[in-house]
């Protein structure tokens, strides 16, 4: 027997047939087929009631001619059954669940699976996008994980996947930064935190330039020289552009982030005419106190607030350089979807954006991609407020990075000393990483957290630290065994599950790819997370109740079947958002 991956991907189908078969309009027939109260089943079908209300027909009778027309597959598959007005549960025969935790046998076969989701779809996901001249911060990791999950996820689910750091580098900021450069560089700090002197002469530059308008008005003038193509400031500008990206890639390689393309905004500097030009010639854009704007008055909130393209001063800014970016990535980059992840305090900004790209592209006869704006909320201190040093400044990322790895240098020490040194920093590396990296990604993504280190290294609770141990516990089981978790020797002739511990485990692994839909359909990762900690839960239940490595053979290599599914999933599921596992802690 051969089981779907998406069971419930499946089941829709089936009733879509049955409806087909009982003469239903099966058009217009959608079966709502969702994981159910474990109670009455693992599947539940909804979508009888409002198919038979709508045509004021019994819903029970309707009910009973779809299961009476539904594939003789799926009734070798699962127990069907009526309940209430209507409602259809499906109950997975242990047959079943033994046949899907065969199938499913390795990450290469899950991501089989799960390619049937968005099979040829091509995602831009625009993530990071830091500004040159300035160090990372707290702030900064929750797009980069989130960005990083996300682009995963797709990719296994069967997306292509175009990662696109879109890098803030250019901007009346570089004015005053080149000011700066120019007559208080410090070479010696340069040379030793070039991030920290670029930031260090930016605040020089600003202060000095709000306190005289002469230092305003030639900081003016550098910014106008660069975008003239002065050579002496290109070449400032091309090293801080240099300097920058080397800073951020050495955090991206710590996190195990990479990109496909990194194109800062001054790449689309000669491509903003195109964006005015077409904006006014089919009536969308107009000036409007000098500014061309876009208007949208069929909005609530945007009736008076116009989307600025082009300032007073003809000076580009964000908009109009993502307007040449959704350009850009629709016309070379051929996007299907295009993801963008900032925090919430740009939502207004990207709801402008996608009302003013729909209607330009509308107008202009273009391909009109699926649009998201992924936002998040905040990482807040013990206070409630936004995570910052004692002196107030923001934390550097590479610093928090730093301590994750310190703090868990100091945990596995104390739990397992024995360990050589050089074992406990590459355990420390992967606990204390993962364990900022999960804190995030566990979280709903649209709400602020607070950031406790006690609570994120914990081994308790909804935590990395809890999940690598799970899998490392797994991983002993069958080093204990003398046993390879891959080798299908050792669970070949499994019995289907039969104890409440092995059913409830067994169904909570064929779950991995509901949860998957449901974590890209929604893009949160916190369903993943949340997942994941389930089922390690889940297995320390059937661990605690059913011995593994029992003496009858066919019922040991069920046992060790369970464990070796859990321990594929766990570490797969892992590894898309990011983590890296390990065998001993």
């Amino acid at each position: 027997m051969h089981v779907s991956f998406a069971i419930a991907t499946n089941l829709e189908s089936a009733l879509k047939t049955a409806a087909n078969r009982a003469g239903f309009e099966a058009a217009a027939f959608v079966p709502e087929v969702r994981p159910a109260d474990p109670r009455h089943g693992d599947f539940q079908a909804n979508g009888v009631l409002g198919y038979a209300k709508a045509r004021t027909l019994n819903p029970r009778a309707v009910a009973e001619q779809l299961v009476a027309a539904l594939p003789e597959d799926i009734r070798q598959q699962c127990d069907v059954a009526i309940a209430g007005p209507g409602f259809i549960n499906f109950t997975l025969k242990p047959a079943t669940l033994l046949a899907w935790l065969n199938d499913y046998d390795s990450e290469e076969h899950l991501a089989t699976g799960a390619a049937e989701f968005y099979q040829g779809h091509r995602n831009v996901v625009d993530f990071s996008s830091p500004n040159t001249a300035k160090q990372l911060h707290v702030g900064h990791i929750r797009g980069m994980v989130i960005g990083e999950a996300i682009s995963r996820l797709l990719k296994f689910c069967g997306a292509e996947v175009i990662r696109d750091n879109h890098i803030g580098d250019w901007g009346t900021q570089f004015g005053k930064l080149i000011w700066a450069y120019k007559r208080h560089l410090d070479a010696t700090a340069l040379a030793r935190d070039p991030l920290d002197e670029f930031e260090r002469l930016y605040k020089v530059g600003n202060t000095s330039a709000e306190a005289d308008p002469a230092v305003l008005k030639e900081a003016q003038q550098e910014l106008v020289k660069l975008q003239s193509g002065d050579v002496e400031n290109l070449a400032i500008w091309k090293k801080i552009s240099e300097t920058s990206l080397a800073a951020f890639q050495k955090i991206y390689d710590l996190l195990d982030i990479r990109f496909d393309v990194v194109l800062g905004e001054s790449f689309y500097n000669d491509k903003l005419s195109q964006v005015y030009d077409e904006l006014t010639a089919c009536g969308l854009a107009q000036v409007s106190q000098g500014a061309l704007v876009v208007f949208h008055p069929e909005h609530p909130r945007f009736k008076t607030q116009p989307f600025i393209i082009r300032k007073s001063d003809g000076a580009a800014n964000y908009a109009s350089t993502d307007l040449a970016t959704m350009l850009y990535r629709v016309s070379h980059l051929h996007a299907d979807t295009i993801i963008i992840l900032t925090d919430t305090r740009q939502n207004d900004h990207f709801e402008q954006l996608w009302l003013t790209t729909k209607k330009w592209f509308e107008k202009t006869g273009r391909k009109l991609p699926h649009f998201e704006h992924v936002s998040f909320g905040s990482i807040l201190g013990e206070d409630g407020k936004a995570i910052k040093t004692r002196s107030g400044e923001p934390i550097k990322l590479k610093a928090l990075l730093a301590e994750a790895g310190e703090r868990a240098f100091a945990l596995v020490t104390e739990k397992a000393p024995d360990l050589p040194e050089a074992e406990r920093h590459d355990i420390a590396s992967a606990v204390g990483i993962g364990a900022v990296r999960y804190a995030d990604l566990a979280q709903n993504r649209s709400s602020d957290y607070v950031f406790d280190w006690d609570k994120i290294l914990s081994f308790e609770g909804n935590t990395a630290p809890y999940l690598l141990y799970a899998v490392t516990r797994i991983h002993s089981i069958f080093r204990k065994a003398g046993l390879d978790p891959s080798d299908r020797a050792a669970t070949a002739g499994a019995t289907p599950p039969a104890t409440d511990a092995e059913l409830a485990l067994a169904r909570k692994l064929t779950g991995f790819a509901a949860t998957l839909q449901l974590t890209t359909t929604q893009l949160r990762p916190h369903f993943l997370c949340t997942y994941l900690y389930e089922l390690a839960s889940q297995f320390s239940t059937f661990y605690a109740a059913d011995k593994v490595i029992v003496d009858d053979p066919a019922l040991r290599a069920c046992r060790l079947l369970l464990c070796a599914r859990t321990l594929l999933v766990l570490e797969t599921g892992l590894h898309l958002l990011g983590l890296r596992t390990l065998q001993r802690m």
